[in-house]
């Protein structure tokens, strides 16, 4: 089913991929998890982002990973499914392996490590476009990259290129944000991709989040980003403070590790990740334990 762009604004969760001590995928934790944020009253669900470990995945884990969040689903929420990678031809073969048959959307990262310049980037995004069976959102974290998605670059692709509705923004560029928001055309989706940051992109006209801390926090964080689109910020901002020493203390040791430790003391999933990563140190899982306690 394909999705208008209105149906991805709010909070999306960057669900984690919970493992066995074994390191299997723990299907009963997913789907435990899958149940907790849908009750929470988020928007749509995201499956293989950079929070779901999805670079250490088989080609097979993520196909069975896809089909168990489709059926999990149901149709209650749209589906986006992370699909990107540093070849482009890669990521259009990648399309041609799925049926797309209950998913809403592709999240498709910048092209990583090749560090391409922003001619590069645009042609990329624009053969992703047109090889995708459903919408785009692009998305921007140079953090991690190494490649920044330039304004003028979202906006060329945004006005060029019908199927792109939108970008998860992480540069934390505020000033690269605001040029995107201001210039945008209309129904083109400005996401967050920093929780730390969604309260005062949501005031310039953001349109919501692609969240990890909706993981644990699904309805206190959805209700802050509704208060926020409503232009409601006297009720989003005590939300935001409640919750901002929690969200930054996710990422003090490696994300998609705080997050991890955040389930596992809440009983939500074990604690394992998948090599290269590891487990948050002991000093930063009793900070994130002591902020769950205080958060109540």
């Amino acid at each position: 089913m394909n999705r208008e762009p209105d149906h991805f604004k709010g909070t999306g969760v960057a669900i984690v991929t919970p493992f066995t001590k074994s390191g299997e995928i723990d299907y009963v934790s997913y789907e435990k998890i899958m149940t907790y944020i849908l009750q929470g009253g988020v928007e749509f669900v995201v499956v293989l982002g950079t929070t779901g470990e999805a670079s250490t995945l088989t080609h097979q884990e993520k196909k069975e990973l896809i089909d168990y969040s489709i059926e999990k689903i149901d149709g209650r929420v749209p589906l986006v499914v992370g699909i990107g990678g540093n070849s482009t031809a890669e990521v259009v073969h990648k399309f041609s392996q799925l049926s797309f048959n209950g998913i809403d959307a592709v999240l498709s990262v910048c092209p990583y490590y090749n560090k391409p310049n922003q001619e590069g980037i645009f042609q990329h995004f624009r053969r992703v476009a047109e090889s995708s069976p459903v919408p785009v959102i692009i998305y921007n974290v140079p953090g991690r990259t190494s490649s920044n998605i330039s304004a003028s670059t979202c906006l060329r692709l945004a006005n060029n290129c019908s199927k792109i509705i939108g970008i998860k923004e992480a540069s934390g560029n505020f000033d690269q944000i605001y040029l995107i928001l201001k210039n945008r055309p209309v129904n083109f989706l400005v996401l967050s991709g920093d929780d730390g940051l969604t309260l005062p992109l949501l005031s310039a006209g953001a349109d919501g989040v692609i969240s990890v801390v909706a993981n644990v926090y699904p309805k206190e964080f959805s209700d802050m980003v509704r208060f926020g689109l409503s232009g409601a910020f006297d009720r989003a901002r005590p939300l935001h403070f409640k919750l901002i020493e929690f969200i930054n203390a996710l990422f003090l040791d490696g994300s998609p590790a705080g997050i991890k430790a955040a389930l596992a003391i809440k009983n939500l999933c074990n604690n394992y990740l998948r090599l290269p990563l590891v487990g948050v140190n002991e000093e930063t899982c009793n900070k994130i334990k002591s902020l769950i306690e205080q958060i109540g």
